[in-house]
């Protein structure tokens, strides 16, 4: 790994290891919001979570990294079960402001809990060692790829399962759903359950990669960022959200990378946003689903389906 390390920018590699977090958060959101059709703005607490329970589990108690990784993705999915509860009352755009009351909670109690650090955060958060050596630069990259791959391959398996099915039955009516005799109940805390242990696991990824967090890394932008990335790539679809992800989150590297003259540097987050919302805006306008939504490609192609019908049909009368 050190030759390798030599030879690769650590830059780039800090690049992708954080594109590839921000692929795990946003897989975990989609599963919640485009599966399951569960509206959630703070998405961000679940991702505060892991990160948090793991900086402390290592930092404060001595714990070994990977057994404090594994321990935080679990309480974020006992966690993200318990806030996902509010879901079982309300709906659609109700559901959308009661998650994000949440995230403002959970990080209003990141920044002011005495465990968390406070204001000040936590710090030397330890680096995951493998055979006494530990993971760094490309080590890590190796490290969040086999998450990743193991992640997506998960999530295959789920959506593709009588779960899948369900979650899928509940986003499109859940009363035709609790009809069909599915525990909507079950399946909606699943869902949130889930999703969040995926966001949990980043969290836990990001804290040992950055070795400090603070509450500023896990505020409601941050779910405002990833919901826009989902939505962009397309609700329901795991190649979607890759895309999506990743278009969004390496559209402000390039501009770095390529430092253009008429853009000032200083202001690169508000140009994010805005491209962000006229994004958004733009795929809203021409594509509701997202550029790979299941959903809207299934109504294109029963729309064509039906065009060609009315038009044989049409042959065979004239």
């Amino acid at each position: 790994m050190n030759l390798m390390d030599d030879m690769l920018n650590p830059y780039y590699v800090d690049i992708v290891v954080f594109l590839i977090i921000y692929l795990l958060l946003g897989l975990g959101l989609n599963l919640i919001t485009g599966y399951a059709g569960q509206v959630s703005l703070g998405h961000a607490a679940f991702y505060g979570i892991g990160a948090y329970s793991s900086a402390i589990l290592s930092v404060t108690y001595g714990m070994n990294s990977w057994a404090s990784m594994g321990i935080a993705v679990v309480i974020t999915f006992v966690i993200s079960a318990i806030l996902g509860l509010p879901s079982l009352r309300v709906r659609e755009d109700f559901l959308a402001i009661t998650t994000l009351g949440l995230g403002l909670i959970a990080q209003s109690f990141f920044k002011n809990a005495e465990i968390t650090g406070g204001a000040y955060g936590i710090d030397s958060i330890p680096v995951p060692s493998l055979f006494g050596v530990e993971l760094k630069n490309v080590g890590y990259l190796v490290l969040v790829v086999v998450v990743l791959l193991a992640g997506i391959f998960v999530m295959q398996k789920m959506t593709k399962s009588r779960i899948g099915r369900a979650w899928m039955t509940i986003r499109e009516d859940e009363m035709v759903a609790q009809a069909m005799g599915i525990n909507t109940t079950y399946y909606k805390v699943l869902v949130f359950a889930i999703g969040g242990a995926y966001a949990g696991a980043a969290g836990a990824l990001f804290a040992h990669k950055a070795s400090y967090i603070s509450a500023e890394s896990f505020g409601f932008t941050i779910s405002v960022t990833v919901l826009s990335m989902v939505v962009l790539g397309g609700l329901g679809s795991i190649r979607g959200t890759l895309l999506g992800v990743s278009v969004l989150y390496l559209l402000p590297e390039l501009f770095r990378l390529f430092k253009l003259d008429f853009m000032n540097m200083q202001n690169l987050d508000m140009y994010k946003m805005m491209i962000y919302g006229l994004l958004m805006v733009i795929v809203m306008r021409y594509h509701p689903k997202g550029l790979f939504g299941k959903t809207a490609f299934k109504k294109r192609k029963r729309y064509s389906a039906g065009k060609e019908t009315s038009i044989k049909g049409g042959d065979q009368v004239a």
